[in-house]
């Protein structure tokens, strides 16, 4: 038996063909049974109905991105892909399959970061089904899409509990689900929230971007691989310490701006008074000794970097006072 999957080379006929010849069918039925008449024809007639009415079972319809796994007597066959409307053989049992891609947005966890501080994180991802035969038989795709189908929160179930596709894509989704978060949890802890917690330079969860998204999306997909499903995208979509550190840590960050604010304006003052001075040496519009040159730099650091604006004392006296 294969154990990967493989297209359909059954014997396959199109379906209205088939629809044709099943109208034939019943006809002849129809006509031996009540219009000729006779022991022999009612016994022909009933065999006739019942090859007819098991003959039903055959049909399927396929539309763009939808698959049937095709198994007989519990043996798996190929699957099926082309589209439109085909009769197969009434026995094969025929399970239907999405591989459409579809939309995860995974709850922000609380999860610890490289150096231990507790934070939020979410995910976004989109995944799809990629081989079919891994999705039906790799894992438990029955059970888990009976257990989605009798779960009251689950969307597809209270549209549709008897949709077996639907089940079958929510139990994919739920184990999407699943791994995600797992995956998320570790990633997470490699890396540190920001700089000021981690390694100068270093790669940080905020400021990470593509490589903590490709990192992610190859940890769910070495994750997802053996129930045949593939991440086509992921993202961190949501990022902020937990509440219990959220004020403290806003502090800090406050502080940090203000810090960095402070060497700006100081870096700036320290560039303008030598070049005032500079400026009024070349020009020699003045001449200041060092204790002069002092007092003014005091004094223009002062206006420079002052929180407010500066209110001048005019000397009216001579320089000496």
């Amino acid at each position: 038996m294969e154990t990967k999957e493989f297209l359909f080379k059954g014997f396959k006929l199109n379906g209205f063909l088939m629809l044709f010849l099943h109208l034939v069918l019943f006809t002849a039925a129809i006509v031996a049974c009540f219009v000729v008449g006779g022991v022999p024809l009612y016994v022909t007639g009933g065999v006739l109905i019942l090859v007819w009415l098991i003959l039903c079972a055959g049909y399927m319809q396929l539309e763009p991105n939808e698959a049937r796994a095709m198994v007989f007597f519990g043996q798996y066959k190929g699957t099926f892909k082309d589209t439109g409307f085909y009769w197969v053989n009434p026995f094969y049992d025929k399970k239907k399959l999405s591989l459409r891609a579809r939309n995860l947005d995974v709850e922000p966890i609380k999860v610890n970061d490289k150096v231990g501080n507790p934070i939020l994180i979410g995910l976004v991802l989109v995944w799809k089904l990629k081989d079919t035969y891994k999705a039906m038989f790799e894992i438990d795709a029955e059970t888990m899409a009976s257990a989605a189908a009798s779960t009251p929160g689950t969307k597809e179930a209270s549209i549709s509990v008897g949709n077996a596709v639907a089940n079958r894509m929510t139990a994919f989704e739920n184990f999407v689900r699943i791994q995600g978060d797992a995956a998320l949890r570790q990633v997470a802890g490699q890396y540190a929230y920001d700089d000021n917690e981690g390694e100068a330079g270093g790669l940080t969860l905020r400021s990470g971007g593509e490589e903590i998204n490709e990192q992610l999306e190859q940890k769910l997909n070495e994750r997802l691989v053996m129930a045949g499903l593939e991440v086509v995208e992921a993202r961190i979509n949501y990022l902020a310490y937990a509440p219990e550190i959220a004020a403290v840590m806003l502090r800090r960050q406050q502080a940090s701006a203000i810090i960095g604010a402070r060497e700006k304006i100081v870096e700036g003052a320290v560039s303008m008074v030598h070049m005032a001075l500079d400026k009024l040496e070349k020009d020699n519009v003045v001449d200041l000794d060092e204790d002069k040159k002092a007092a003014m730099v005091s004094n223009l650091l002062v206006v420079l970097c002052a929180d407010e604006s500066a209110q001048p004392v005019l000397n009216t006296g001579t320089l000496n006072h």
